[in-house]
């Protein structure tokens, strides 16, 4: 009976496995910074909402204080503050500005990391199908050399009996 061989790309097998599960980690990594800088970006628009809120509501309650006849030295007071809440708002800006890109960046990020796990999900469909066709045609190999010793053994059996000048029905009743 012919040997079982072992499928010799089988290391290069669990090569391909191990590399499509370290960029399938990557590319979960890759969606959680993107949500992470998304949050970030959402939490920053809505902390410079809350600053043109104040400042709006500040710039009102300067208009009212001024009107009714209020200090100068409080009215100094109040552009001061609404100069801070500006300065504020143009920095909250200038992050949200940067969080966008981060956020940019992230998404870029996750289109190379897919790229790379279709190929690495590519490369081991195409390795698994190599050892299955493989394996079927060991299968059809092994099938073949048994055939072939099967073969060899009926005739050296036929061969035997005519040597011996068994007749063919003599074998039949032996159970040839």
């Amino acid at each position: 009976m012919a040997k079982k061989q072992k499928y010799r790309l089988e290391a290069l097998l669990r090569l391909k496995e191990r590399e499509k599960r370290v960029v399938e980690i990557a590319l979960a990594k890759a969606i959680n910074e993107l949500r992470r800088a998304e949050e970030k970006e959402r939490a920053l628009q809505k902390e410079k909402a809350k600053l043109i809120e104040e400042w709006l509501c500040t710039r009102q309650e300067m208009d009212v204080e001024m009107n009714q006849g209020g200090k100068i030295f409080d009215g100094t007071l109040y552009v001061n503050f609404l100069r801070k809440l500006k300065e504020d708002e143009e920095r909250k800006e200038e992050e949200i500005q940067e969080q966008h890109k981060k956020v940019e960046q992230c998404q870029a990020m996750i289109v190379r990391r897919r790229r790379e796990y279709i190929d690495a999900a590519r490369e081991l469909q195409v390795m698994e199908k190599h050892k299955e066709l493989w394996n079927k045609k060991m299968l059809e190999a092994i099938s073949r050399e048994e055939e072939k010793q099967y073969d060899e053994l009926c005739s050296t059996i036929y061969q035997l009996r005519g040597w011996r000048g068994e007749s063919q029905a003599e074998g039949k009743a032996l159970g040839y």
